[in-house]
């Protein structure tokens, strides 16, 4: 698909300098522009071009969707700006014996380049902008058959993988320690328990859940992998959100908890993880922090699940997110921003 979406883009560039440029140049009468100025003439066929493919780079409909407003109007107003530039050039006067005459064909040679360029330039930025827009939409809906594909295909699958089979085992065990020792607080991480499942899967069914939602089920998880540390593994979360019913994807950030809880704690050493979630304004932000306790023989790359998360993002927040993770001073630090509303 990105192959066809590449060629297609290309046929509307070569329609543009091999047919829409000819022809604009043949109806606004360039030949006599040609003879009296060519220099001019030169300048103005370059600019035409500059200013296309400027707004095919930069992709105005793209911008749009990614509310980049002000950067639209900046590039706008700068090819206004030169295409103003250009019409301020006075081609080369014709005198006759009237200087009355003289003077007519003056003002209607200005007003005839003027309007003129004006009209190229519209025509030129009306095509690109109209083609950014054709190739912009046939990309959201290869996009979107896209997301449909993999959910109709994968999501299951995908979802239910975010329990790690680890992660239940170490439940259930400690669960059922802590029944055998008639503990007060077996009944407590049962019940939480089952909400992890339900919520797990009964998320399948739904594109978008409530972020309240998510904090709880990040609660639940949190209070449930306490059950099996000891003094040495220090949880901080930290949670801080201005609208609870925000709707986001179901479970977008268990790949990072697993991560955090598998990679960074340790039964004999002292070490501290910190999670942190937070929403202002519509811009949902997610960290974690650990010290990497690696064991032998486990790989030192990055965990795949990070990158099978960062496909989901592309899909779902394409150019409104920012997922980064990497490794310094024997800290993994894991950033996600996404750009809600």
């Amino acid at each position: 698909m990105k192959f066809l979406e590449k060629r297609i883009g290309r046929i509307i560039d070569l329609i543009f300098c091999l047919v829409f440029i000819p022809i604009i140049f043949v109806l606004g009468s360039m030949d006599y522009w040609i003879y009296y100025s060519p220099e001019f003439t030169y300048l103005l066929i370059a600019w035409l071009y500059v200013s296309y493919f400027i707004i095919r780079l930069f992709n105005i409909p793209k911008l749009f969707i990614e509310r980049k407003y002000v950067f639209i109007a900046l590039i706008i107003g700068v090819l206004i700006c030169c295409d103003y530039i250009l019409t301020l050039y006075r081609l080369p006067e014709v005198t006759f014996n009237a200087y009355s005459l003289t003077e007519l064909y003056h003002r209607i040679q200005t007003a005839s380049l003027s309007q003129t360029v004006w009209l190229m330039c519209s025509l030129v930025m009306g095509y690109a902008v109209s083609m950014s827009f054709i190739q912009e939409l046939y990309h959201q809906l290869l996009l979107k058959k896209d997301v449909e594909f993999q959910k109709n295909n994968a999501q299951l699958a995908v979802y239910k993988a975010q329990i790690n089979p680890h992660f239940l085992f170490n439940t259930l065990n400690s669960i059922y320690s802590l029944i055998i020792g008639t503990s007060e607080k077996a009944e407590d991480a049962f019940i939480k328990f089952i909400d992890i499942v339900k919520y797990t899967y009964t998320g399948v069914g739904h594109d978008k859940v409530a972020l309240k939602e998510e904090i709880a089920y990040i609660n639940n998880y949190i209070d449930l992998q306490k059950l099996r540390l000891n003094h040495h593994t220090s949880v901080d979360w930290r949670c801080d959100v201005d609208d609870e019913n925000e709707q986001i994807p179901p479970m977008i950030m268990i790949t990072f908890l697993e991560n955090v809880f598998k990679y960074g704690i340790s039964a004999n050493k002292d070490c501290t993880v910190l999670i942190e979630l937070s929403l202002k304004n519509g811009l949902l932000e997610f960290r974690t922090e650990n010290r990497v306790m690696k064991r032998r023989g486990e790989s030192r790359h990055q965990p795949v699940g990070i990158e099978n998360c960062r496909a989901r993002l592309d899909s779902l927040f394409p150019g409104r997110y920012t997922l980064t993770a990497e490794e310094r001073d024997g800290l993994f630090n894991v950033y996600m921003k996404i750009q809600l509303s």
